[in-house]
């Protein structure tokens, strides 16, 4: 589907869109148009620098916001494939400020669903959040309902050749305000603080999270929130693994924090499907049955009241593992 398409990627200059754009660029130098929409200019000017025009003919850089329906129509004119990575992701000035963040997550979504439906787009993946499952605070109670309406959509595309899907995984490692670089920078002090012993965190890096959505491009049917089989990792083990020299400090859990990450709770056992590398879960209202799911796309059903969270996860990483996952994903000097 990439080939010869127009796409936009909304956050464009995020984490994930600067990476995903550097893949785009590489592996389909041949796509037609790659709008980059944002509303951060200095970091456009940035990737202007990296990217720029008479190398990438089809890159193009559009200032704007997700709460801007009126702009999101403009930038979607001639745009095939969207990706959704425009959000408000810190938990405490969520939790501070949070009509605001209500504003982008949950409004903008809105926008763009609606904006697409007018614009001719034939695939929208969104990025999700594992504090989507259960949330426990207002940033992943925006990233739910930001979920239930890309699903929802899919209800009203008549006979429009769209459909709107959802990725959902943790925090990436090394990704900003992630607890490796601040585990890397709090080594250099001799302790590093820990919340809880008892924590664990799903590990996803870059690389995975960009091949997921690039297959959910290629395979989503639509209504799906797709999750990915990957390895967990205890935070005493990551401190062992940055800073085994270092004291260890407990601070305690912070404000809408979870001991666990969870991607799929109990309640969504029922419509979940085991597809092989990823699990979907399938809307509970109006959409394609298990059945008829699987029908199109190998797989089975979950055991009732199946729960996937990253204590219950039966695939761990080492002490080891994660001291090369560091070296070869983030800093390629930490074990010299």
């Amino acid at each position: 589907m990439l080939s010869g398409s127009s796409i936009l990627v909304t956050g464009g200059t995020g984490s994930f869109g600067r990476q995903f754009v550097r893949h785009i660029l590489t592996r389909h130098p041949e796509v037609r148009r790659l709008v980059v929409f944002s509303r951060d200019e200095l970091k456009q000017y940035d990737m202007s620098q990296e990217f720029p025009e008479h190398k990438h003919p089809g890159i193009r850089f559009f200032l704007g916001d997700v709460r801007d329906n009126r702009r999101l129509r403009r930038a979607l004119e001639g745009v095939d494939i969207v990706i959704h990575a425009a959000a408000l992701k810190q938990v405490p000035a969520a939790e501070y400020n949070p009509f605001e963040v209500i504003q982008t997550n949950v409004i903008g979504a809105q926008n763009l669903v609606d904006a697409c439906l007018d614009s001719g787009v034939k695939s929208v993946v969104a990025l999700s959040t594992d504090k989507a499952a259960a949330p426990a605070n207002l940033y992943g109670a925006t990233k739910l309902c930001s979920d239930k309406l890309f699903i929802a959509a899919n209800n009203i595309v008549g006979s429009r050749d769209l459909r709107f899907s959802v990725v959902r995984y943790g925090n990436v490692m090394g990704s900003r305000g992630s607890v490796v670089p601040f585990f890397l920078k709090m080594r250099k002090t001799g302790t590093l603080p820990i919340t809880d012993p008892r924590m664990t965190r799903f590990n996803i890096v870059m690389d995975q999270a960009i091949e997921m959505v690039f297959w959910a491009i290629e395979n989503a049917l639509g209504g799906e929130v797709f999750v990915p089989k990957i390895p967990s990792y205890r935070i005493t083990d990551l401190a062992e693994a940055i800073g085994p020299e270092c004291k260890k400090e407990i601070v305690g859990i912070r404000p809408g924090e979870k001991i666990h990450e969870e991607m799929i709770v109990p309640s969504d056992s029922a419509s979940t499907v085991d597809i092989g590398n990823y699990y979907a879960i399938l809307p509970m209202v109006r959409g394609i049955t298990v059945s008829e799911y699987l029908k199109h796309r190998p797989g089975q059903l979950v055991d009732i009241d199946f729960h996937y969270h990253s204590g219950n996860n039966d695939w761990f990483l080492s002490v080891d593992e994660l001291r090369e996952i560091i070296r070869r994903h983030i800093d390629p000097r930490f074990l010299d």
